[in-house]
Formats: C-alpha cells, structure tokens, sequence
C-alpha cells in the first residue's frame, strides 16, 4: 500500500500523507503502480467530462487541459521545460546540457515549446470531446505513466544523487515487465484505438529514449518528465487525427 501512496503523492496534487519516510525499496517498487495513477487520473478527466456534457465544446476542452495540469502539479511539464532549455543550450556536450537542466530559471526555448504543446492537446482534446472519444483520457495519461518504469528499465541514471536513482536503482525488474504487460494488454482491449495509442508511445519512447542516450547516456529525472508529456501528447493527437 505504501508504494501505491509514494506513486501518488509523486505524481499528482492530491493530499496524500505519507505514514512513514519511505525506504529506497519502496519508492523502486512505487514504479510498478504508475500506470494505476495514470488510470485514476484518467477515470477522474472521465467523470469531468462527465460532469461538463452540454457545456460548450471548446470550454469543456479547455477546463479538462486545466484540471488535468492541476491534478498533476505541473510536474512533468517543469521537466519538459528544462529538458527543452538544456537541449538547445547545451550545443550537443554532455556536461553543459546536465548543468543548464539544473537551473530552475526557464527561458525562451523552455516558453515556447509548453505553449506549443498545451496549445496541441487542447487542439486535440477538443477534437475528441466533440467526437465523444473519452477512451483517450483513460489511454494517454496510463501510456505516459507507463513510459516511466519502462524508461528506468531499460535506461541508466545519469545523476548518482538525482531525484530518479533510488526509484531505478530499487525498481523491481521482473514485476516491472509483468506491469508493461498488463498495460499494453489493457490498451488493445479498446480495440483500434488502443493499439494506435501503444504503437504511438512506443515510437515516441523509443525515439526519445535514443536521444537521451545519445546526448546524456542516459536519463535524468527532467528527461523522463519530457518523456512522459510526449507520450501523452503524442497518443492524444494521434487519436484525434485518426477520428
């Protein structure tokens, strides 16, 4: 139960209060639940959308973009941000990219590219609210969960202190596997939409996890948030392209 709770109070606004500091094991095997955050998440833009049926499409569109960065804190955008920053700032070295993704200053680059991005899901969701394909707010939010302990699984962490090391150093391997499985197995029962969405993360996973190697050798805790903003953003507009 303590893993389930450290995944939530990660990853999301909620008010989760911890009983305990959490042992390095812990917060590893807090990896396997990401997936099931990502479906409450889901569930929960589900009952929102629910809930603002008959509103104007655009406004429903917007409030759901709205709540879903709400009940996320922001995070994985902050890391998209400074990933976007280093990127570009970091002329290709190693070292310099690392250093600017500590600077919690956001610049030009880091604007742009969340503008963008929000102004793409909004686009997208707003595809999708007025087809009624509320599959996607379950899909997106569990896929880009999921990219995580399959990044840290197969990845190494670059940053020996770094937020991200107990959680890949203790991540539990196999269960992890048996998890991804689950997950994709649960993406094809919704059928042809289902197996886009997967198709879609895995090439942005791949794609994104080469670049990362190539640059940093490896990820970061900034990385795997960019990792997680791509896949989701990526599945919804994917889904909304192919309605």
């Amino acid at each position: 139960m303590l893993p389930l709770l450290i995944a939530l109070q990660f990853l999301t606004s909620l008010p989760i209060r911890l009983p305990a500091m959490p042992e390095p094991e812990q917060q590893g095997r807090s990896l396997l639940y990401y997936p099931l955050v990502g479906l409450l998440l889901g569930a929960l833009l589900c009952l929102a959308a629910f809930v603002l049926d008959g509103a104007p499409v655009i406004l429903q569109a917007a409030l759901l973009l709205t709540l879903w960065v709400a009940l996320t804190g922001a995070l994985h955008l902050d890391g998209l941000a400074d990933s976007a920053d280093a990127w570009l700032g970091g002329l290709g070295d190693r070292e310099r990219t690392l250093q600017i993704m500590k600077d919690p200053r956001s610049g030009p680059v880091a604007v742009v590219v969340l503008v963008l991005l929000l102004l793409l899901k909004f686009s997208a969701l707003l595809a999708l609210v007025q087809a009624q394909q509320y599959s996607a707010l379950l899909l997106a939010p569990v896929l880009g969960r999921a990219a995580l302990p399959a990044l840290f699984l197969c990845t190494p962490y670059v940053r020996p202190s770094g937020l991200g090391h107990a959680l890949a150093a203790n991540l539990p391997h196999g269960e992890a596997r048996g998890v991804l499985a689950l997950v994709a197995v649960g993406c094809l029962l919704f059928g042809s939409s289902g197996l886009i969405a997967l198709s879609l993360a895995a090439v942005t996973f791949l794609l994104a996890r080469r670049a990362m190697l190539r640059r940093l050798g490896g990820t970061t805790g900034d990385t795997a948030g960019a990792l997680l903003e791509l896949v989701e953003g990526t599945v919804l507009i994917g889904l909304a392209l192919q309605l």
